[in-house]
């Protein structure tokens, strides 16, 4: 064994015996690897799947789907605020109903005017 593998197993030894305190002390590593080969590891000539006649950008084009994108994401916003309108006005009239009331349905009264009234 060399000494500082007979110093890391001591220092193991302590610390097993020592109690709760675990104090792991971390050596430096000294070796360093040979140098590779790195062309070997890069990445083959990509620039076959380049588009080097790419049109360009339709600026009408892409306002129009932006406009479409947020009126569809508007209608999905509203869809989604009128179902929960809706959801929670029939658990209120489920409640009401549960409750054993008989006056729980909404009744629309139209406001008639008393001196135009025949």
């Amino acid at each position: 064994m060399f000494s500082g593998d007979t110093c890391f197993l001591q220092a193991k030894i302590n610390l097993m015996t020592n109690g709760d305190h675990r104090v792991l002390k971390f050596r430096p590593r000294t070796q360093t690897r040979p140098p590779s080969d790195t062309q070997s590891k890069l990445a083959p000539d990509l620039s076959q799947f380049e588009n080097g006649h790419e049109s360009p950008d339709d600026y009408r084009h892409r306002m129009i789907t932006n406009v479409a994108a947020i009126a569809f994401t508007a209608a999905l916003t509203g869809a989604g605020i009128w179902l929960a309108v809706t959801l929670a006005d029939l658990r209120n009239k489920q409640d009401c109903v549960l409750m054993g009331r008989r006056d729980c349905a909404q009744i629309s009264a139209q406001k008639t005017d008393p001196i135009r009234h025949n």
